[in-house]
């Protein structure tokens, strides 16, 4: 049957121009972006922490969130730079489900991605505007960059987007950090394969336009785990994984060495609460061996109000409406003891 054309959306600047930032949130981001781009270069010893809901699914309770980070934050500032989840698309694995803001502003409501742009811009500027946190979320669709690039300080291509020709080549012409994530088959030669596209100077289309872009040297890499013939989940965040990656990084020409490792995904099997003990063993493996310290720059973990998942339309408020997540009271103990430790 084809498919329909429903609406014509927005560009990018177009919305900017609906929702513009101001000119203290530009300085603010600059200086976020060389504070993260120093850590990513060694030249910071400082943690990343990319940490929030699994989906940013509810403007209210993704606000009341980031806002208990900024505490946080103030106290661990001298350890840790925090980047709060905003991750407002969501690949599903089957292409059934919630796919986020971007699709459905209001979850128990049909898809409307012509309200969709405006509303993750407007979630994505109030976190900047409350807290001073520049955000995090993933680049599901290359070409939708523009609606949220002058907010986002950190980007990461999902397992599922990681061999794709367009997720690399736009990556390259991004000014921040771009994690790229192992594939769902564990391979980690893809991922390495994908940064070492994303740092190189490509010319291709992007928006019907022909571009030029310069190399991205804070493209990195992201262990999420992965998963067998037989469906099972094989973690990668054990030594011996970050080990072979410190390796594989060393065969190959690549600027700035490093790797987030993701707590969740197949690294905890979905059992939210394994993020816990996990990042204790990443944080244990940094302190063991200089090789893995150097690599392992920071970790990524999915966090929300309350514990664990719900399905739409429950209400319960602050919970996931996608994969489980830690609690904040876990979480926020866990923040404190990643910063005493990393």
């Amino acid at each position: 049957m084809g498919f329909k054309y429903v609406h014509n959306l927005p560009t990018p600047e177009e919305i900017k121009e609906r929702f513009p930032l101001s000119d203290n949130l530009k300085a603010l981001k600059k200086e976020r972006d060389e504070a993260i781009s120093q850590v990513l270069t060694g030249n910071s010893d400082k943690f990343i922490l990319i940490i929030g809901p699994c989906s940013a699914d509810n403007e209210d309770s993704v606000l009341d969130y980031t806002n208990r980070l900024i505490k946080v934050q103030e106290k661990t500032a001298d350890k840790l730079i925090i980047i709060p989840r905003i991750y407002t698309n969501k690949p599903r694995t089957t292409g059934e489900g919630y796919k986020g803001m971007l699709h459905q502003p209001d979850p128990e409501k049909k898809p409307d991605m012509n309200e969709g742009v405006s509303a993750i811009r407007k979630l994505h500027m109030r976190v900047f505007e409350e807290t001073g946190f520049s955000t995090a979320d993933e680049m599901l669709y290359p070409e939708n960059l523009g609606y949220l690039d002058d907010i986002m300080s950190y980007i990461a291509i999902g397992a599922r987007s990681v061999e794709n020709q367009q997720h690399r080549l736009t990556s390259s012409g991004c000014d921040v950090a771009v994690g790229m994530k192992n594939p769902t088959s564990g391979d980690l030669s893809v991922m390495l394969n994908s940064v070492v596209a994303a740092q190189q100077p490509h010319d291709f289309t992007y928006r019907g336009w022909e571009v030029k872009s310069g190399g991205n040297p804070l493209a990195h890499t992201i262990l999420r785990g992965a998963v067998n013939k037989h469906g099972q989940c094989i973690p990668n965040y054990h030594y011996e994984d970050l080990f072979l990656l410190s390796l594989l990084y060393s065969e190959r020409n690549l600027l700035n060495r490093a790797c987030i490792v993701d707590t969740n995904h197949s690294n905890s099997n979905k059992k939210y609460m394994e993020q816990i003990r996990i990042a204790k063993e990443i944080l244990h493996s940094r302190r063991h061996a200089p090789e893995i310290r150097t690599l392992v720059k920071g970790l990524m973990i999915e966090s929300y109000i309350e514990p664990g998942s719900q399905k739409v339309g429950e209400g319960c408020y602050g919970k996931s409406i996608t994969d489980p997540c830690l609690g904040w009271a876990d979480s926020e103990r866990l923040i404190y003891e990643i910063a005493e430790n990393a």
